[in-house]
């Protein structure tokens, strides 16, 4: 990526932005993203300049990987899988969201409505004027276009999915003397948003490269456009949005002021889902070009066998991919997100980026006593969604392999390069390769082996009240885990906060995995009750409810993770109830699950049920029992209509007279 300095304020009128306050026209500020040479009318002089615009309103979006202090969405403390005892007032602003603490007059760092809408200037001024250019060449051109539109879209998604309904601007850049009327205009309807991004995708897909070098690493391909395509598509069919009981639970009364048009459609459309199906299948499809799959690595000496005795999937005990054998299933899910793996070529990774913010907020979860800030916290019910080994449910586990929450474990055991301590609590025995992967849980071992000093490497670290970490002992009141656990999923071996050489991975943090894209088709498919043809990109497929694709596609999450699939004879509620719990612990912390009870219409079900973790306020001899934290936030988190959408920013909706508020956020 180009990089330039900041400079001497140039004059670029935008549109619906909030950054400064000046007059009834603040949303119209100044662009300060060039280099000292360069004034507007000279970036489209020569194609260096235009590129480096180009990348410089790539520049503007934030770090997808920040997600837990300043985050650009509510993200994961803004759901049911993650806590803290963080003051809001450090940036925590997931946390402020559920408390209600987020207004429209004040939505801290999730006011990003402005920042897209500046985004979508620059790539109108860049498509708008591009032929002014007259060293380009028709190779440049291709690609600046093909990047301007896919950034245009990307700004339009994320507005999207955060704010609802955008306001479409298409290719207008409202001049800084135009009257209020020219730039006053009403949101689209959801349905006219989704055919919009899409079809800028769409487009900007027919000239973006299929793959890029290592060098070009983070930036959109063809398969970054198309799995952001397959995502929108399979929001648009889910319940939510979709017509059927949740859109008229939560949209009924909502209509646009200009034309009494309902902005969330009310009438159900089955052929949504074969949509989202076809797009999905065209990811997939693009495996044998692009070299997408699963990461995995393959089976080593250190690599355990798998559970005997495991009958109900006649498949499991085949060698990968067609069952669970010949790989290292804790690795193979493990160092794609703890930077082992090389981030640019690894398959999975339909659309990653480098990421700063992720790895600084692996902080959170590092023991208070070795300069981590201890309290990045998963709840119970992330917990206890694992599965054990043997795929088998907690509630049902099986007597070879038995869950108990009672004692704890006998010698150590090492696997996959892990080590699971002795006498850790018989809750954490048996578990699942995901679940060690991504939990740091009292008495679990952390290495932390770039570090050099004594006492800041190979410990074992444990959270009740008066352990070195616990509550009662942190020399700060608010750094531990409130639950009793922390998010550890995309820590190194050799990270490390403390102590001399102590030094961090780099990270990258996948936008769109390729996991989700095989999670998405099958859902898209389980909710088929007839045939339907889709065409897309000149050919015609019919989908329905397959169930030989949707075991195909489900199990291959299952054994990358170890456990059985699915024998394919389930119904499509039972495997509805399925497919939520996996992508519950297939996605922890990505960002994904504030979006998905939202869609399927059940995130006051799931935000309704008590924050729970193990009880960090006594000893080690009562600290492995469930119950309610004991702070004042579980019974403060919100559970309202309107947190399915953040507010638009108050101002906005009061200078442009078309513009309506979202439902419930009048202030």
């Amino acid at each position: 990526m180009i990089m330039y300095k900041r400079i001497t304020k140039t004059v670029l009128i935008l549109f619906l932005t909030t950054l400064l306050s000046i007059s009834c026209k603040d949303f119209l500020s100044v662009d300060d993203y060039f280099s000292d040479e360069l004034k507007l009318d000279s970036v489209f002089k020569e194609t260096r300049y235009l590129e480096a615009y180009l990348w410089g309103t790539a520049a503007l979006f934030p770090d997808e990987g920040s997600l837990q202090n300043n985050s650009h969405t509510p993200g994961p403390y803004a759901t049911d899988e993650g806590f803290t005892s963080f003051l809001t007032s450090s940036g925590y602003n997931g946390i402020r969201f559920v408390l209600g603490e987020i207004t429209a007059n004040n939505l801290y760092s999730l006011n990003t409505w402005g920042t897209y809408y500046k985004i979508i200037r620059k790539a109108n001024t860049i498509l708008t004027r591009i032929d002014e250019v007259e060293d380009l060449t028709t190779k440049d051109r291709a690609n600046i276009l093909a990047n301007a539109r896919f950034l245009r879209g990307y700004a339009y998604y994320n507005i999207l999915v955060d704010f609802g309904p955008p306001i479409i601007l298409g290719d207008d850049i409202v001049e800084s003397n135009a009257s209020i009327d020219a730039y006053d205009r009403s949101r689209s309807t959801y349905d006219e948003a989704v055919e919009y991004i899409v079809s800028e995708l769409e487009e900007a897909a027919k000239l973006l490269p299929a793959s890029t070098s290592l060098a070009n690493f983070g930036l959109p391909t063809k398969g970054a456009a198309y799995g952001l395509v397959a995502r929108l598509r399979l929001i648009h069919a889910s319940p939510l949005f979709n017509g059927g009981e949740s859109a008229r639970t939560y949209f009924g009364n909502w209509k646009r002021s200009t034309d009494n048009v309902h902005y969330v459609s009310q009438n159900y459309n089955e052929n949504r889902w074969a949509i989202a199906a076809a797009a999905a299948k065209r990811v997939i499809d693009m495996a044998s070009v692009v070299n997408y799959g699963l990461h995995v690595v393959p089976a080593d000496s250190e690599t355990p066998v798998l559970p005997e005795g495991v009958t109900s999937d006649p498949n499991y005990y085949d060698q990968w991919p067609f069952g669970a054998n010949g790989i290292d299933h804790y690795r193979s899910y493990s160092e794609m997100f703890n930077g082992e793996a090389v981030i640019p070529v690894n398959p999975e990774f339909v659309w990653a980026r480098k990421s700063g913010a992720l790895v600084s907020e692996t902080r959170n979860s590092f023991p208070q006593k070795l300069d981590g800030w201890n309290g990045a916290s998963v709840t119970q019910k992330i917990i206890d969604n694992y599965r054990m080994v043997d795929g088998r449910e907690i509630d049902n586990s099986s007597e070879v392999y038995p869950y108990t929450e009672v004692g704890f474990s006998g010698s150590a055991k090492v696997f996959s390069g892990y080590r699971l301590n002795a006498d850790v609590s018989n809750m954490y025995v048996n578990r699942e390769s995901r679940f060690y992967a991504s939990i740091g849980f009292s008495g679990a071992f952390w290495s932390m082996s770039s570090s050099t000093s004594s006492g800041y490497y190979n410990q074992t670290i444990e959270y009740h009240f008066d352990a070195p970490n616990g509550k009662g002992s942190v020399s700060s009141p608010v750094d531990f885990p409130i639950t009793g656990y922390v998010i550890k999923k995309f820590i190194h071996p050799t990270d490390a906060w403390g102590g001399t050489n102590a030094m961090r991975m780099d990270k990258a943090f996948p936008i769109i995995r390729y996991a989700e894209i095989l999670l998405s088709y099958t859902e898209a498919l389980n909710n088929l009750t007839g045939n339907h043809t889709i065409k897309m990109d000149g050919e015609s497929k019919v989908f329905f409810r397959n169930m030989d694709e949707i075991r195909k596609y489900f199990n291959l999450i299952r054994y990358r993770a170890g456990i059985p699939g699915i024998r394919g004879t389930e119904d499509a509620i039972t495997f509805q109830r399925l497919l939520e719990k996996e992508r519950m612990s297939e996605f922890l912390f990505e960002n994904r699950r504030f979006y998905d009870v939202r869609r399927w219409g059940i995130m006051e079900k799931t935000e309704s049920e008590p924050i729970q973790g193990m009880n960090i306020e006594g000893g080690k001899s009562v600290f492995f029992n469930k119950v309610i934290p004991n702070t004042a936030r579980i019974g403060g988190r919100v559970v309202n209509k309107r947190l399915v959408f953040l507010p638009i920013p108050l101002r906005e909706v009061r200078i442009l007279p078309s513009l309506d508020q979202n439902p419930g956020w009048e202030y």
